[in-house]
């Protein structure tokens, strides 16, 4: 059950707005990040909320999850991936994955947390 868990807090992204509210985009966005990092979709599922008011998008991964949530309002967006390490090291390829997504919304600052996970006492 070891694993890297990755979040990112984007604030004041640049990216066209429609980033932030095209459910469409973003998920064609999260499964070519997924693939090019090198990790395994096995599910999604992706939610725009009524009125342009955000998306929220999950991708099951073989090696775990990433989920993206928008808030156009505000032109912010959190990140959340989790990749295990049980089999392989995956820990480049989530932060392959992470770089991939913040460099689509273009943010003005961010706040990245990593945390490894399931480490033996």
């Amino acid at each position: 059950m070891q694993g890297l868990h990755l979040t990112g807090d984007l604030f004041d992204c640049a990216c066209p707005a429609n980033r932030l509210t095209d459910t469409n985009a973003l998920r064609e966005q999260c499964l070519a990040a997924v693939r090019a990092a090198g990790l395994w979709p096995v599910g999604e599922l992706f939610h725009a909320f009524p009125g342009s008011a955000g998306v929220t998008g999950i991708v099951l991964l073989a090696e775990s999850h990433m989920a993206v949530h928008t808030w156009p309002e505000t032109r912010g967006v959190t990140l959340d991936i989790y990749v295990c390490n049980f089999g392989a090291d995956n820990s480049a390829k989530g932060q392959a994955l992470r770089l991939a997504m913040t460099a689509f919304f273009s943010p003005a600052r961010s706040d990245m947390q990593a945390l490894q996970r399931g480490q033996a006492a």
